[in-house]
C-alpha cells in the first residue's frame, strides 16, 4: 500500500492550497479515525462527491473537474479535517471529524448543501446538475 498526496494550488487564489490523499491513505486514515472516534466517543462525517453519468452510475472525472472539485472541498474544511479519494478518479471525499457533542440530526444535510454551493461554483451547468453530496455521520453512537 502506497500511502500518497498531492498538493493542489488555485492559480486564482495561489493561498489556496489542498492536499489530496489517493485512495489506499485516504482510507487508511479514514480507519484510523473511526477507530479514534469509536474510542473517544467522538464522531465524524464523511463527505462523499460524484458527478452521475446516468442513473446510479458515477461518471469518471477529468483532471480539470476533478481539481476543481478538490479545491472546492478544501475550502470547505478546516486544517483538522482531510481530503482524499474515496473512489480513485470517480468520487472526491473528506472527512470532517466532530467534537464530544450530539450533534444536531439537521447537520448532515446543512454540510452537504454548504459543500455543494461551493463545488458548484467553478463547475459547468451540466456538471452542476449531474453534482451529488452525500455527507454520512460515523463514530461513536451518542447515548441521549
Amino acid at each position: 500500500m502506497t500511502l500518497d498526496s498531492i498538493q493542489i494550488t488555485s492559480g486564482l487564489r495561489s493561498r489556496h492550497v489542498c492536499h489530496v490523499y489517493n485512495e489506499a491513505a485516504f482510507r487508511h486514515f479514514l480507519a484510523v479515525d473511526r477507530v479514534r472516534a469509536q474510542r473517544s466517543q467522538r464522531f465524524l462525517y464523511l463527505v462523499l462527491v460524484a458527478l452521475r453519468a446516468g442513473v446510479g452510475r458515477r461518471a469518471a472525472l477529468t483532471k480539470p473537474t476533478a481539481t476543481s472539485l478538490f479545491l472546492g472541498l478544501g475550502a470547505s474544511v478546516r486544517e483538522v479535517d482531510f481530503v482524499g479519494w474515496f473512489v480513485e478518479g470517480q468520487v472526491p471525499a473528506a472527512v470532517l471529524a466532530q467534537g464530544l457533542k450530539a450533534s444536531d440530526s439537521g447537520l448532515a444535510p446543512m454540510i452537504a448543501e454548504r459543500v455543494a454551493a461551493e463545488l458548484k461554483k467553478p463547475l459547468s451547468h451540466a456538471e452542476s446538475q449531474n453534482l451529488r453530496v452525500r455527507v454520512v455521520r460515523l463514530g461513536a453512537r451518542i447515548r441521549t
